[in-house]
């Protein structure tokens, strides 16, 4: 008994004994850092691209992701990220480019174990955060891919894929994007493939949608929606960032909207780090704290030569243009990112920031990752 006490006694000098295997565990999260979730971003090196297009090695068409690629994000605090994997625009055939695209980014997971984990569940943004991994998670950022055939929704779900767009910038068999003159909403196929991402438990993401579409697709929808990377229309009137009704809209189903790092944010179009925290807050007022947080539509990876970089911009913004799948708003003098906010600084930054405006850390963390996993507890499930 006497050695009993004395040792009760130790572990209280040592501050030991308060501590629950549960508060231990909490300590050691707060240690690792905030939980950080890009609803869509980027997990690759966009230096090995630049350096192709000027005379370096050719295009394998394999994912950029490398040994500083990967410790960018790790040094972020970047916990996981939504990619875009699979078709998006071309010619190349949407399944088959696809699946391509899928094993290729299964390849890159095996080869870095130690750094990067996949994304099947909530839980899983859990442990990568526990374990100081990147979680991946697969998205598509267009739906072409099923549109024929809606029973790919299935193939695409037994491979992993965790969220699916369901149109670009154009209009496709699913619905308008936010670029089709027309407006035209949800389609009766549209409607039929919500369905079927309801019932396989997959995110359907009303990114790059016209406002009928999206608006069709939240009343459509059995299971909470997202908007994975927007902003907002109220603030800069452009077809790509999102009206206060589609907002709320998503909101009062129990979604989740991400505001993005991009151009669309300012009427000059050179957003600044004050533009994404004015698009935060609006986002805020109009859904409530609980359901917005940040899809950057980049990478964490800086540009080293910007100056390079321009000339390489001035014609993808061209070539996009000419392929009809540009958005009002891209310029070739307007930067797909937030200059100031930018590499492995950047949610660090926008932490201070959101501080700085009054935000909680509670209400910050909720924005940097929480109501992310929230949102994915529940379509994923836990």
């Amino acid at each position: 008994m006497g050695d009993g006490l004395s040792r009760r006694a130790v572990l209280a000098v040592s501050g030991l004994a308060a501590l629950s295997p549960l508060a231990a565990e909490a300590t050691a999260r707060r240690a690792r850092g905030p939980l950080i979730v890009n609803a869509l971003g980027g997990l690759e090196n966009p230096n090995l691209a630049l350096g192709r297009s000027s005379g370096g090695p050719a295009d394998t068409d394999a994912p950029d992701v490398d040994a500083r690629a990967i410790a960018d994000a790790k040094a972020s605090g970047l916990t996981a990220v939504n990619i875009t994997l699979g078709y998006v625009a071309g010619p190349a055939d949407p399944f088959d480019y696809t699946v391509r695209t899928i094993g290729e980014w299964d390849a890159v997971l095996r080869a870095h174990p130690a750094d990067l984990i996949k994304v099947d569940r909530a839980a899983d943004i859990l442990r990568a955060h526990d374990e100081g991994k990147v979680g991946v998670i697969y998205g598509f950022q267009n739906a072409v891919q099923v549109e024929h055939d809606l029973t790919h929704i299935d193939t695409f779900g037994d491979l992993g894929v965790g969220v699916i767009q369901l149109t670009y910038n154009p209009a496709n068999a699913l619905g308008d994007g936010s670029m089709a003159p027309e407006n035209r909403g949800l389609t009766d196929l549209g409607r039929k493939a919500v369905a079927r991402l309801n019932a396989r438990r997959i995110m359907v993401d009303l990114s790059h949608s016209g406002e009928r579409t999206c608006l069709d697709a939240i009343a459509a929808s059995t299971a909470p929606i997202s908007i994975n990377h927007t902003g907002c229309r109220a603030l800069n009137d452009l077809p790509r960032n999102k009206t206060d009704a589609e907002l709320r809209g998503v909101a009062e189903k129990g979604g989740f909207v991400g505001i993005f790092f991009m151009p669309f944010l300012a009427s000059s179009g050179h957003a600044s780090a004050e533009d994404v925290v004015a698009h935060i807050a609006h986002a805020v007022n109009v859904c409530g704290e609980d359901h917005v947080g940040i899809g950057t539509d980049g990478d964490v990876t800086a540009i080293d030569d910007l100056a390079a970089y321009r000339a390489d911009l001035a014609k993808e913004v061209a070539e996009r243009a000419k392929a009809g799948i540009g958005a009002k708003g891209e310029r070739a003098d307007t930067y797909p990112f937030v200059v100031d906010l930018r590499g492995v600084d950047q949610f660090r930054k926008l932490a201070r920031l959101l501080a700085a405006k009054g935000y909680s850390q509670a209400r910050i963390d909720k924005i940097l990752g929480r109501n992310f996993v929230r949102f994915a507890r529940e379509v994923w499930g836990a």
